[in-house]
């Protein structure tokens, strides 16, 4: 945690989310005597890591044990160690698709009608984060004060 940064209650959310089953002092010490569930806490650890983007901090957490442990069970396993900035990569690219699909969500339900401010209280966004994300979906904006679906605007001859 220290190491990490982050709280415990984040670490143990991000883990969580991982899918990850926490084990007990009991289930730690049985695993260390059985070489068979080793290899399986290993493979578990690197398929946190490969596929959900688990940092080692995470992964020892996972594990019961140190970060050097959780790295070694990691190697066991075949998985390769990546650098800080490809773990940080990793995140953005899922947190930006995320966005993005959040965005094409917002953009069907203005054009549908809705408003900004009823689209920010329904996410929990504020409405410059709303208005940004519509902007970055390709949503064509209505004009102040008409509410109902976006129109094409038509000159006048």
């Amino acid at each position: 945690m220290a190491a990490s940064g982050l709280s415990y209650g984040t670490l143990l959310n991000r883990l969580h989310e991982a899918g990850t089953v926490m084990r007990t002092s009991w289930q730690t010490r049985r695993m260390r005597a059985d070489p068979e569930a080793r290899r399986r806490l290993a493979v578990h650890l690197r398929t946190l890591y490969e596929n959900h983007g688990a940092t080692l901090t995470e992964l020892a957490s996972a594990a019961g044990e140190t970060r050097t442990v959780a790295r070694g069970l990691l190697v066991e396993a075949g998985g390769t160690v990546r650098t800080t900035q490809q773990t940080l990569q990793i995140r953005f690219a899922a947190r930006a698709a995320e966005r993005q699909k959040l965005a094409q969500s917002l953009r069907a339900k203005y054009e549908a009608g809705a408003t900004v401010p009823e689209l920010a209280q329904e996410c929990r966004y504020s409405v410059g984060t709303v208005y940004r994300l519509l902007h970055q979906a390709g949503t064509r904006m209505r004009a102040k004060h008409r509410h109902g679906p976006a129109s094409r605007t038509q000159r006048r001859s």
